[in-house]
């Protein structure tokens, strides 16, 4: 189960994997007592005329699985409702507090199959429900998306998304249809065998072609609404390794390729070395922090905010091994057109020094 962030931050790129915890706990998720003048009924189907997103199929896994109780007691799904019982529905997790809706939301969707599907998510789509934010998200539109395939439950913990990226990073999700992917997917995140590569315009000539950050990260004391670097002894280890792509006077186009995923990695390890993410308003990147006075570079950098009016990141690469057929799945994603204008326009300020 991918670990949960704190509500007040937003939901960035995680490995960290966490066990399920306790099979034997169950948690009350339905509860109703049969009327007095009710007929004899089987339970998956007198469930299924009652809970709301819940098909019959999955109804009836539930019973084979001991979910489904009978005056306190575990019953198959040919067990027949009678007047006055009390009819609960257990699952072995927590009953959220906010329930996933479907929501037809439009999905690019790169690939998909009945194990896994990989998307490419817009800049300014939350990814997962959370504080302020429970309609609306990436999981929501998944939601809709597999609402007519009755194994999926996009309230279940075990199925749906193994990584994650910032609302305002654009790029590619793999996303597992089954328990079973899902782990193995989990394990692979777990054990940094996946390929994930980004593209990213940051503040400043980075002066190394290519180098490695390392440091650990966890919330910032000075400000919970920001990560940022501190000691080994302190928040999680973290690895960012980056190349330059090209060099556009006061910004960089870097290649980022994560070895770990911790929340705002990159965006925090490309400021810890001094070159915070062009446009990234949590780290200080939405201010001029490299260039002349002149007022003609002011109206030029905010005319490229106004290009990419967030920060410039975007999941580029995806690779993992497929969970069931073992095949090398390599997906990439083009720069979205914000960061390609962005980019372009500081092309053509290299080659138009009149700016200055």
């Amino acid at each position: 189960m991918i670990e949960e962030l704190p509500d007040d931050i937003d939901n960035d790129e995680l490995d960290d994997v966490e066990p399920v915890g306790d099979e034997a706990q169950l948690y009350e998720h339905f509860r109703i007592v049969v009327d007095k003048g009710q007929e004899m009924m089987r339970v998956d189907k007198y469930l299924f005329d009652r809970l709301t997103n819940a098909s019959r199929n999955r109804i009836q896994k539930a019973a084979d699985a001991g979910f489904v109780m009978a005056n306190g007691k575990a019953v198959k799904s040919s067990y027949k409702v009678k007047p006055l019982d009390v009819i609960t529905m257990m699952m072995d997790r927590p009953r959220y507090e906010n329930e996933v809706i479907p929501e037809d939301i439009p999905l690019e969707i790169v690939y998909e199959d009945k194990y896994l599907m990989v998307v490419n998510k817009p800049a300014g789509l939350v990814v997962h429900p959370g504080h302020g934010n429970y309609h609306g998200t990436l999981v929501n539109a998944i939601a809709w998306h597999m609402k007519d395939n009755p194994d999926y439950d996009a309230n279940d913990p075990h199925v749906g998304l193994v990584h994650r990226i910032d609302k305002d990073t654009s790029g590619l999700l793999v996303i597992a249809k089954t328990p079973d992917a899902k782990t193995n997917l989990g394990n692979q995140f777990f054990n940094k065998t996946t390929k994930r590569r980004y593209r990213a315009l940051v503040w400043g000539n980075v002066e190394l072609d290519e180098g490695t950050v390392v440091g650990n990260i966890g919330r910032n004391p000075k400000d919970r609404m920001q990560m940022t670097v501190l000691p080994d002894d302190q928040g999680k280890h973290a690895v960012t390794h980056y190349r330059v792509l090209e060099r556009l006077g006061y910004v960089t186009l870097v290649e980022c390729i994560l070895e770990t995923g911790r929340t705002h990695q990159i965006r925090v390890h490309m400021k810890h070395i001094g070159h915070i993410l062009f446009n990234d308003e949590r780290y200080g990147g939405h201010e001029i922090l490299k260039g002349t006075h002149f007022a003609k570079y002011k109206q030029f950098v905010n005319n490229c905010f106004d290009a990419c009016p967030r920060q410039a990141l975007h999941a580029m690469t995806l690779g993992f091994v497929h969970p069931v057929t073992g095949e090398e799945m390599d997906f990439t994603s083009e720069l979205p057109d914000d960061m390609t204008r962005l980019i372009d326009k500081w092309r053509g300020y290299i080659s138009n020094r009149e700016l200055e």
